[in-house]
């Protein structure tokens, strides 16, 4: 089975509230969806939000580089040889990572299917559900208290709370308003998404920690590139650090391992390049006896569900952040996995089980 065709579009989703971070806020889910066409007709799916703040990927050069740069690659290649496939993709740029991750997933979709299996089987089958946190973005205390007690009602028991956009005293007023709110049974999660210094953010999780406010993690205190920092956090605090932004491949990922700079890794494939990197990544963590998360950015549930196969194949990775489809107005896939609450389940269809995508806003293919 060979590769026959490679169409790219684009798609917008308006979402139900703002999305704001330390970085951000978003009120579009924008992305660049690949369709991959073999030549025995069966399709693959991938998706490339444009996170231009995290990656660096906008659409346009997202676009670009999958149909100047990957696509004449790919083109007639059997795959069969999806390893070559992958490599010759990693191989053929630096950077865009986002565009990297919608080949590989359109990739690993058709294999699973040519295989006859879902893809979380495929690459492991470790879980056949998970269960998925729910985002609460920075507002005013009392905002993100309602907020909050919203998606507690609706069933979620992990919240994963935005701070570092504005003074660490606002902070810890929004977490101490939204721990009075949901109470003590749900697990809190923080994000600050590069937003804090070293220093106040040790004084910050010592602070909340005294007043016992049960902060299960704290994801990205400091800068990307402060691994140092990282560290310094890590060492000085008992809540769990993680690393988001500061791991987007597996050599980042070793130097943070090897230096014991963070207690947990969020692994994102919009990060990785796809699927390919994102399982070294964990294999590695794994291996140091380090816990993986698997996130996403704002994208739909096309990209989720490559996300979420993935997650699930693995024992090491015991945390899920796929929230990002309930925030949108509009649902753009047919198929795919299924949101039951904060309960994913997966389709018996081999691949990503995706049947067809709707793009909103009218557009078409561009390649």
């Amino acid at each position: 089975m060979r590769i026959q065709k490679i169409d790219v579009m684009r798609q917008s989703t308006p979402l139900i509230k703002p999305f704001k971070t330390a970085l951000r806020t978003v009120f579009q889910a924008e992305s660049v969806l690949v369709r991959m066409t073999a030549d025995d007709g069966r399709v693959g799916w991938g998706e490339a939000p444009a996170t231009i703040v995290i990656t660096g990927d906008s659409l346009e050069s997202i676009e670009s580089a999958i149909v100047h740069t990957f696509t004449p690659l790919l083109i007639g290649k059997s795959l069969l040889a999806y390893e070559q496939i992958i490599q010759s993709v990693h191989q053929a740029m630096v950077g865009c990572s986002s565009g990297k991750a919608a080949v590989d997933m359109a990739v690993y979709d058709l294999v699973a299917q040519v295989c006859g299996m879902p893809l979380y089987q495929f690459l492991g089958g470790y879980k056949d559900r998970i269960e998925t946190d729910f985002t609460v973005s920075v507002n005013s205390p009392k905002e993100m208290g309602e907020d909050a007690v919203r998606y507690v009602e609706a069933g979620f028991n992990v919240l994963k709370i935005k701070v570092g956009k504005d003074e660490i005293g606002e902070d810890i007023e929004r977490i101490k308003e939204i721990r009075s709110r949901v109470g003590d049974r749900v697990k809190i999660r923080l994000d600050a998404n590069q937003g804090w210094q070293v220093k106040d953010a040790v004084k910050s999780i010592r602070r909340m920690e005294d007043m016992g406010l049960d902060i299960e993690l704290v994801e990205q205190p400091v800068k990307a590139g402060d691994i140092e920092g990282l560290k310094a956090v890590t060492d000085a605090v008992e809540t769990l650090i993680m690393a988001d932004e500061s791991v987007f491949s597996p050599a980042q990922a070793l130097e943070v391992l090897q230096r014991r700079a963070a207690d947990l890794i969020n692994i994102k494939l919009m990060k990785s390049g796809g699927i390919y990197k994102a399982q070294i990544i964990n294999q590695i963590a794994e291996e140091y006896g380090v816990e993986c998360m698997v996130g996403s950015m704002i994208e739909s549930r096309l990209a989720v569900t490559a996300a979420a196969h993935f997650a699930a194949s693995k024992k090491n990775i015991t945390r899920f952040d796929f929230d990002a489809p309930l925030m949108m107005l509009h649902d753009i896939v047919d198929g795919g996995v299924r949101y039951e609450g904060r309960v994913m389940t997966f389709p018996e269809a081999a691949g990503l089980g995706i049947r067809d995508v709707r793009c909103q806003d009218g557009m078409g293919a561009v390649s």
